[in-house]
């Protein structure tokens, strides 16, 4: 396996010191179409760019605005899996891209789509094994997108699925997994101990307002969570600059929620 070369790309997509990390995904693009926020691409970099996010988290048409070229570096986090909501089951992720396809491009790390409880749940965790092993080969950081999804699942965001599902993640060899948050300290406290790697949080759907969005953050990070992957919450909102500096000082500086919203 090849550490050294993943040991340093980890670095770019997680900060060095606190080990945790500010992502903002844009994948939204093949699942949902061109939503609001996400129609101009580069602007859209540009802004969490400039925030302080640590990383970006895209498919192939990202890296044209992903690596800047200028200004504060932001890493790169190629996705391979997808699906549409127009097709017959947009649980089932499949594979779209390669770990080498990435690299070729100079990604910094890639991540792959897992719904654990999913009717093709089966094909996907065939498709994890096999990209884990791929990321070990070439040193690639591997982050996984856990989520409990199916007919046995009551609730996506109940503390036994989402542990159960972060494991999954954590067992067949992730470097880092991103799920949804519980809802409350102590139960995201049992998913952060019963997984290996860094747990980051899901941001989800829109929320109400930035003090919703920053109690959640804070509380994933009192009981030791990675960080954030938020997406539609940073993205769509009326400044995405400020309000990913304002995340990052929670993340990395321990900022509490009143501290963060006098920014």
């Amino acid at each position: 396996m090849n550490r050294i070369g993943k040991a340093i790309r980890m670095e770019r997509i997680l900060d060095r010191v606190t080990r945790r990390t500010v992502i903002v995904p844009m994948d939204h693009g093949i699942t949902v179409g061109p939503v609001p926020g996400l129609i101009d691409l580069r602007a859209a970099v540009e802004k969490v760019a400039e925030g302080g996010a640590n990383a970006v988290l895209g498919h192939m048409g990202l890296p044209l605005y992903g690596h800047r070229g200028y200004g504060r570096d932001v890493g790169l986090i190629i996705h391979l899996s997808a699906s549409t909501s127009l097709g017959p089951d947009p649980n089932h992720k499949v594979l779209v891209t390669t770990v080498e396809d990435a690299i070729k491009i100079g990604a910094d790390a890639v991540s792959i789509h897992i719904n654990v409880g999913a009717d093709d749940e089966a094909d996907m965790l065939t498709d994890l094994g096999r990209v884990a092993r791929t990321c070990d080969e070439w040193g690639m950081p591997l982050l996984a997108m856990m989520y409990p999804r199916g007919a046995r699942v009551k609730s996506e965001h109940d503390v036994e699925y989402v542990k159960h599902a972060a494991r999954v993640g954590s067992e067949l060899g992730v470097d880092l997994i991103k799920t949804n948050y519980t809802g409350s300290v102590d139960t995201f406290e049992e998913v952060v101990k019963g997984c290996q790697v860094p747990v980051v949080i899901a941001g989800g759907p829109k929320m109400k307002n930035e003090h919703e969005l920053f109690e959640m953050i804070y509380d994933a990070i009192q009981v030791g969570s990675g960080g954030v992957s938020i997406g539609r919450n940073v993205f769509q909102a009326e400044d995405p600059t400020l309000l990913v500096r304002k995340i990052s000082k929670i993340v990395h500086e321990n900022y509490t929620v009143e501290e963060a919203e006098k920014i």
